[in-house]
């Protein structure tokens, strides 16, 4: 979660706190016969008390499932994190496998980012047929025949570390949350 959001959420928390404590107040002035703005207190509006310990309560409510989010999103991202890295390195290690050059590295990524061939040639600074013959070698190497495939070897190779259990590795970071 960006800071704007929590800081929206903080100052919207924080004007329902303000108007709990002035409810409070003037809940607890009211048996004392002071007036507010010459109104006796009795006279604002009825079940008053009611009012009050729903505005406690959802303060109270309000403060803990702010938090709770908050501590959410900060574990959401931690393991969003921790799955790119993760995912950085399982197509580390194949690039490495399949003795990848750097420019059909670079490519592999851009494919598995969803780039189409003209994007990639453009990126590149080189033309659509060197990246389509850059293409074909890295699925000939991955022993795949489209992209597809390709990212479903990636997929697969996290899936199968998430079945198999090792302690404490970023991979179950990556899904815990």
């Amino acid at each position: 979660m960006n800071n704007k959001k929590k800081i929206a959420l903080w100052v919207i928390a924080a004007l329902q706190f303000n108007a709990t404590v002035y409810f409070v107040l003037v809940f607890a002035l009211e048996g004392r016969g002071v007036t507010l703005f010459g109104t006796p207190l009795a006279d604002i509006g009825p079940n008053k008390g009611i009012q009050v310990l729903g505005l406690i309560l959802g303060v109270v409510l309000g403060w803990m499932a702010l938090r709770m989010s908050l501590q959410r999103a900060e574990r959401a991202e931690t393991a969003l994190r921790h799955c790119t890295v993760e995912f950085a390195d399982v197509l580390e290690e194949h690039f490495r496998e399949w003795h990848l050059t750097p420019a059909e590295r670079d490519v592999a990524i851009f494919l598995t980012k969803g780039l189409n061939t003209r994007d990639i040639s453009e990126m590149r600074g080189t033309s659509e047929g060197t990246v389509k013959a850059q293409t074909n070698a890295i699925y000939r190497k991955a022993g795949v025949t489209g992209r597809t495939q390709l990212l479903s070897t990636f997929i697969e190779d996290l899936m199968d570390d998430a079945l198999m259990p090792r302690p404490k590795s970023k991979l179950q970071l990556c899904h815990a949350a």
